[in-house]
């Protein structure tokens, strides 16, 4: 797969899971791919282990995706994952491997309130 087809694959990716389409939402991964979430240590192996664990998240769940990068077998994807309106900044790598990922990485962040001493020098962002 060239970029322009993997990019449109993490397009329909995200689309997916912010609408629970979860059958179309792991059409991305290889059948031995690797899900890693650092912040918990757990690891989920193989394509339908990944479904099931996300089908499983008893939250209502919205996804909006800030930005995807990348190029060749490695893309990242910044978004704003958010459980019952609570939102995570959220940072997905992803490398693929024969046109599929082969392993992700997902790392989460929560909201924290701007710090007074950086006021004079930042900007809210959007």
């Amino acid at each position: 797969m060239d970029d322009r087809e993997i990019l449109a694959a993490l397009d329909r990716h995200w689309a997916a899971s912010d609408a629970s389409d979860f059958e179309a939402e792991h059409q991305i991964y290889r059948e031995d791919a690797v899900l890693d979430y650092p912040q918990s240590g757990e690891r989920v192996r193989g394509r339908r282990k990944i479904q099931s664990s996300r089908a499983a998240q008893p939250n209502r769940k919205r996804l909006t995706v800030r930005r995807i990068i990348g190029t060749g077998d490695l893309w990242v994807t910044e978004y704003v994952l958010a459980y019952d309106g609570r939102p995570s900044y959220t940072v997905s790598i992803m490398e693929f491997l024969d046109g599929k990922v082969a392993r992700e990485t997902q790392y989460f962040g929560d909201p924290f309130e701007p710090g007074l001493s950086r006021a004079q020098w930042a900007e809210r962002m959007p």
